[in-house]
């Protein structure tokens, strides 16, 4: 008991030894560079350059995140290097056989010592299978959960250190941007995670004859350790080779965008990360690889961005200003006068481009800067949406530059809009509203009767002793009479139509006899108060 109470004592004093040597060595890189003299985009990429491939993976999620950080930042931090050094081969050993709880060797034929890649949570390294196949192993470097957690601590306490000078710390709250990269890194960093979103994706995608993921091993993937089917084809970006295969550039553009636009509006499940590096093209098939980060938005958020999209080109500021609402929330007192006028500029640029021709990158993009400076937070999803667009229109620029992305998706929402409509339902639904509307009219006339038989009877609130000629009364009960039967009329005519919907029996030349009579009913009436309407001017010229 004694020796267990002395380890745990030894182990404490080790950490708190580690935390303040992490501690000093950020210290001084922060100090070196000057940050009391404020923090540039330029000058955090470099700090996080200089402390590590932790901080590297911190600063390409913060990349990602244009909810929190100003544009000029999440562009600089893109720059980051995703390659940096590899862990020795030896930790490479110790992880994938803490996983398995055996020795790797019992399971494939080899590994290769050099990776494929090395990146700041994981590196790639290409394997095979006892039974031949050609594998790849995706493996977490080893502690780098308990590094990140600890300089995730140390950076919240960092976070004191820096003045309150500088457009960074003025525009973020530093310490919820350091809670939601924790966040998203533990995602990154379960592998098991990664597998559920690969087979996700793979579902959703299942009917989609151009587009496949790479074959997951499930019996060899654990938590740190990921194995999948090793891709061999091209670069969605080289397209020198694609060209030389015989490949047509505009459709896999245009493929490409298509898949996405599903991927966002149809199924609300996205790649987040869709740079080249993570979309391969082998045998005439778009292949998707990476399910780290990945992007979800609700139905609500989708039909809430097609509406402000539709703003943006229609140059209407009140349906862009409702769909900013809508998905986004105030943090603090909002100033609703200075966010119409930020959208009044927005749409001043935007707003007379049509809907083929709208740049959607940018204009997101646009949109986010304004909600960001107006302090609404957007819904996760969304933030990880910009960023995709923004990956998508570079890839376009490179494969295919003639490609308009927003002509793709308009020409994609409106044949399904066609081909998925119930042209029966929405009518029955848009007559019950009306009828709703015309039954709740009809009370009206009984009112405002009710309302001037009081002052004819000088019954009024304000006990006024009105006294109408006879001539006054009979106009105004038949005013009153006309407007009360035009109603029933209308009334009648939409009940008439909704049951002209069903399949009610018997019918009259195909549609249901009740609604048949309804509408001869209203016709007659109709041609009734046209003609006594008519004859009533023709005596009175007499």
């Amino acid at each position: 008991m004694v020796s267990k109470d002395s380890e745990l004592k030894s182990h404490k004093k080790q950490q708190k030894e580690e935390n303040s040597e992490r501690f000093r060595e950020i210290k001084d890189v922060l100090r070196k560079n000057q940050i009391t003299r404020g923090v540039t985009p330029e000058k955090l990429r470099m700090i996080l350059e200089e402390l590590g491939p932790t901080y590297i993976k911190l600063g390409q999620i913060m990349s990602l995140h244009s909810d929190f950080l100003p544009k000029a930042y999440c562009d600089e931090l893109l720059k980051l290097n995703s390659d940096v050094t590899p862990m020795p081969f030896d930790d490479v050993e110790d992880v994938i056989n803490h996983s398995y709880g055996q020795d790797w060797r019992e399971l494939f034929q080899f590994i290769e010592e050099a990776p494929l890649g090395s990146a700041s949570i994981a590196q790639v390294h290409r394997a095979r299978l006892k039974n031949g196949e050609e594998v790849i192993i995706k493996v977490e470097r080893k502690g780098i959960y308990d590094t990140m957690a600890r300089d995730i601590g140390l950076l919240h306490r960092l976070v004191k250190l820096i003045p309150p000078v500088g457009d960074f710390k003025n525009l973020v709250d530093l310490d919820m941007v350091l809670d939601e990269l924790w966040s998203v890194a533990q995602e990154e960093m379960d592998f098991l995670k990664e597998a559920a979103n690969m087979d996700e994706f793979s579902r959703n995608n299942a009917s989609v004859q151009y587009v496949t993921t790479p074959k997951l091993y499930h019996e060899y993937s654990t938590g740190h350790v990921l194995v999948m089917e090793y891709i061999d084809g091209y670069s969605l970006d080289d397209v020198e080779s694609l060209q030389n295969a015989g490949y047509d550039m505009d459709e896999i553009g245009t493929k490409f965008v298509n898949n996405f636009i599903k991927q966002v509006m149809d199924d609300g499940f996205f790649h987040a990360d869709p740079h080249p590096g993570n979309v391969k093209i082998r045998d005439g098939k778009i292949v998707w690889i990476d399910m780290g980060m990945m992007g979800r938005l609700s139905e609500k958020d989708r039909h809430t961005m097609i509406k402000g999209i539709r703003g943006i080109a229609l140059h209407d500021i009140s349906m862009v200003e409702n769909s900013v609402l809508e998905i986004g929330e105030f943090r603090g007192k909002p100033d609703r006068e200075r966010l119409y006028q930020d959208l009044k500029k927005f749409i001043a640029d935007y707003g007379t481009t049509s809907m083929g021709s709208l740049d959607v990158a940018a204009a997101i993009a646009g949109l986010v800067e304004i909600m960001k400076q107006n302090r609404i937070s957007l819904p996760h999803g969304v933030s990880m949406l910009c960023r995709g667009l923004t990956h998508i229109q570079g890839v376009l620029a490179v494969i295919s530059p003639d490609i308009n992305m927003m002509q793709i998706a308009v020409n994609r929402y409106t044949e399904d809009f066609l081909k998925n409509i119930n042209w029966k339902s929405e009518f029955q639904k848009q007559a019950r509203i009306v009828y709703r509307s015309v039954n709740k009219g009809v009370e009206i006339p009984g009112l405002v009767t009710d309302i001037l038989k009081e002052h004819l009877e000088g019954q009024s609130v304000v006990n006024i002793d009105l006294h109408s000629s006879e001539d006054l009364t009979n106009v105004i009960s038949a005013a009153i009479r006309n407007i009360v039967v035009g109603l029933c009329v209308a009334a009648l005519l939409i009940a008439s139509s909704v049951i002209c919907t069903t399949d009610m029996t018997p019918k009259i030349l195909g549609i249901p006899a009740l609604g048949f009579a309804g509408y001869a009913f209203a016709m007659v009436v109709s041609i009734f108060l046209t003609v006594r309407y008519l004859w009533s001017k023709r005596k009175k010229r007499k």
